[in-house]
């Protein structure tokens, strides 16, 4: 039996495959008990845990464990990062990854969610889009529009919407498409793609499902 980790910049997700027991926790929270993993994938894994796999396999795999159809794409959204992988009948079609701008990841909703203490399950979807580039410059212009009287949800709608299209154009504009990460809690950035678009989301824990696999490649039994 093994403990498998997500580790990720913000949020960490265990999974003990003995008891079944899931847990999310600030990797802060990780860091600070020194929780190790078995096996692990994310952005701190190689420091905590007895064996690295990459986030890509791990995003593929659990997809591919977690989805039946013949064709899958998967856009895994983190708080520094954002990445997809699209595959048919077990082809690899396309992935890619970045890491290069803010504008892409959970991180900044996440922030201004707590700044001004918003519930994002309350929060209706724009029409309007704040054109993000970069997440430092976006929440300047978010700030902006506050200041102008634009309502603080409609801004932080607005924004989301931008954050929405931006991962949206990065995966190739499909019709349908699954979502993977702490965003498939959040109702406002799921509503903020186009309308005409399925957003089907997989739940925080694809990656550490993607790590299953692994065990029998370490001379475990997986479950």
């Amino acid at each position: 039996m093994a403990v498998l980790g997500d580790f990720g910049t913000t949020w960490t997700k265990l999974v003990d495959t003995e008891t079944g027991e899931r847990r999310v926790i600030p990797t802060r929270e990780a860091a600070a008990r020194g929780q190790r993993a078995d096996i692990a994938t994310g952005h701190n894994a190689r420091r905590w845990a007895a064996r690295h796999v990459n986030e890509l396999i791990a995003l593929t795999q659990g997809g591919q464990r977690l989805i039946e159809e013949r064709e899958l794409l998967v856009l895994d959204v983190g708080s520094r990062d954002v990445k997809y992988v699209h595959v048919r009948d077990g082809e690899l079609l396309g992935m890619d990854w970045t890491a290069t701008c803010g504008a892409l990841t959970g991180f900044t909703l996440e922030l201004l969610g707590n700044y001004y203490g918003i519930d994002y399950t309350t929060v209706r979807p724009s029409a309007k889009s704040v054109p993000v580039t970069c997440g430092v410059l976006g929440m300047e212009q978010l700030f902006e529009l506050v200041s102008q009287g634009v309502p603080i949800e409609e801004a932080v709608a607005r924004f989301a919407r931008g954050i929405a299209m931006n991962a949206y154009r990065f995966i190739g504009e499909p019709k349908e498409f699954y979502l993977s990460g702490g965003m498939c809690e959040n109702r406002l950035f799921q509503g903020s793609f186009p309308e005409d678009v399925e957003v089907r989301p997989l739940g925080r824990f694809v990656l550490v499902e993607g790590l299953i696999p692994e065990l029998t490649k370490n001379g475990r039994a997986a479950k």
